[in-house]
């Protein structure tokens, strides 16, 4: 039975970043247990739309096909998602994919993601080291703190919460959930938390916490379940402290 049915696509399509976008429609043969990813596949197999005319092929992003890279992230039926877990058994036809809005457009479902990772960046979202040799064991968390922080460790940077976030805009310098929510993480590392004022202090400004509106999209979209208005929240604790502290003046971290 699956070899007479087909699935009908809508792909949003961009040539380049400075020219407009339009939509696209392919048809093509159904399988099993296909996702997304194999869909376009398939497209890029044989990238002829449904009006039967030869057309150039679908350019995405992806890497490691288990929603773990975040790569390949889309708006798929109007819902922003990893393409690799999308089932195309679960989805209502056409399938409409769209690129993520919220990031400038390169290629067809391809964006630069660059906004992002600047973010990251301006709180620095790592752990320091001194140097590259061997430091041996770090330090231990306890593992109440440990549970907590290593489910905020699962972000793949995918930006999907950002697309989702209503007050993440080209209008707006809102920094986003995800990069928020990695301040959290990195302050509570027993190393990190040497820098968690200068952490705080990012955040404490234009386009940082204040920037929030509470909507909650974050949440419900992220792939990973991360709990990012709880992080938001406590942050906001955090820097309502660290204020005081910039006003009286302490030695504390």
């Amino acid at each position: 039975m699956s070899e007479n049915k087909t699935i009908r696509i809508i792909v949003t399509r961009q040539d380049r970043p400075d020219t407009a976008p339009y939509e696209e429609e392919f048809v093509i043969p159904y399988r099993p247990n296909m996702n997304i990813i194999s869909a376009l596949m398939e497209i890029r197999r044989n990238p002829v739309n449904a009006k039967g005319e030869k057309t150039t092929p679908v350019a995405w992003e992806m890497n490691c096909l288990e929603e773990v890279c975040g790569a390949c992230s889309m708006v798929i039926n109007g819902k922003p998602r990893q393409s690799c877990t999308a089932l195309v058994d679960q989805l209502e036809q056409p399938i409409r994919l769209e690129p993520m809005r919220t990031f400038p457009v390169i290629r067809d479902l391809q964006v630069d993601r660059s906004r992002m990772f600047d973010s990251l960046k301006k709180v620095k979202a790592w752990i320091p080291i001194d140097g590259t040799y061997d430091l041996g064991p770090g330090p231990r968390m306890p593992e109440r703190k440990r549970q907590w922080a290593y489910e905020l460790s699962k972000c793949m940077t995918c930006g999907v919460c950002l697309e989702a976030c209503p007050n993440v805009n080209s209008k707006s310098n809102f920094i986003g959930p995800a990069p928020l929510s990695q301040v959290r993480l990195f302050n509570a590392h027993p190393t990190g938390a040497m820098h968690k004022a200068e952490r705080l202090e990012a955040i404490m400004g234009d386009g940082g916490l204040a920037n929030c509106g509470n909507s909650q999209n974050c949440v419900q979209s992220c792939p990973k379940g991360i709990p990012l208005t709880t992080s938001i929240a406590a942050l906001n604790r955090a820097a309502t402290i660290q204020m005081f502290r910039n006003f009286f003046g302490s030695d504390e971290v």
